[in-house]
């Protein structure tokens, strides 16, 4: 044992990181909240848009970099609320950090995409190499 609970105010006080964690992600989660709502009217924006307009959208390096910050948001905060599941649900020591370790690269391996696409198509590239897709 560490030895014997440290309180404040007659509340046990956390030794672990969990705070820096639970302001991250509602940091995170009050990022995604006009985020969201400028998805939300981007996409009634474009409905009904042709092909043309929408690569005209992504070429503005607003909407392109709101879009870009709006993922990787989002794939931070669905990191960390999935890293909370799986310590809570996973007991086991190697298998939680086998867990954490597979969603993470499984989320940072989406936002590199998400980025990568997001930049072809700002920058006028084809969204995907010739022949996928098709």
């Amino acid at each position: 044992m560490s030895g014997p609970a440290k309180f404040k105010n007659h509340v046990k006080i956390s030794e672990r990181h969990g705070a820096g964690e639970w302001l991250t992600e509602r940091v995170a989660l009050a990022l995604l909240m006009p985020l969201g709502l400028w998805v939300v009217s981007s996409v009634f924006t474009l409905a009904g848009a042709g092909y043309d307009d929408l690569l005209a959208w992504f070429a503005s390096p607003l909407n392109a970099g709101l879009l870009i910050l709006t993922l990787l948001t989002l794939f931070l905060f669905a990191s960390l609320a999935w890293k909370v599941i799986i310590e809570d649900y996973i007991h086991k020591p190697l298998a939680k950090t086998l867990a954490i370790g597979g969603l993470n690269l499984v989320f940072l391996a989406l936002a590199a995409a998400s980025v990568f696409f997001i930049v072809r198509l700002a920058l006028g590239s084809a969204p995907l190499p010739a022949g996928i897709g098709a």
